[in-house]
């Protein structure tokens, strides 16, 4: 009691008994379902009996007359729990998303440096090329010392 201090608000340590990664997994998983033909198909069973059985059974077995309450509050429920499990599911895939495009970027910026190098070793090649005799050149002038070798060779035979 001591330690204790009146000007900060008490902390208590809880153990981390839930894995946010884990209840994640769950949500989306529960939000896929949620967005599936399957998921619209069994609701429409369920609500087609519920109110199938509420209107065409004998008044023993109705446990939900006409107004369906009953049914307004399992699916206002059923509601209140799917928008909060659709929109963890979102927040899960824009931050999957964040990550992706910042390895994108990443990568864009690599590959750009790459191709910037590239380009100047390419200009540097080219401008080294300008000194150097290349193969065609090198043929051209060889045809040219040939044809003046073989003038040389008839002016000296005639």
């Amino acid at each position: 009691m001591a330690n204790r201090r009146l000007d900060q608000p008490a902390t208590k340590s809880f153990p981390q008994a839930r894995d946010p990664e884990r209840i994640g997994q769950v949500s989306e998983r529960i939000a896929r379902f949620i967005g599936s033909w399957r998921f619209i198909a069994w609701m429409t069973v369920v609500v087609t009996g519920w109110v199938s059985l509420n209107i065409v059974a004998p008044q023993y077995l109705r446990y939900d007359e006409y107004p369906f309450i009953f049914l307004t509050l399992v699916l206002s429920l059923q509601a209140s729990y799917a928008a909060p499990l659709i929109l963890l599911a979102q927040n899960r895939q824009a931050d999957r998303d964040r990550v992706t495009y910042a390895e994108d970027r990443a990568h864009n910026e690599r590959l750009h440096a790459s191709s910037e190098y590239l380009a100047r070793e390419i200009s540097a090649i080219r401008a080294a090329l300008g000194d150097v005799a290349t193969r065609d050149y090198l043929r051209a002038e060889i045809r040219e010392l040939l044809a003046e070798i073989k003038e040389q060779d008839k002016g000296a035979a005639s």
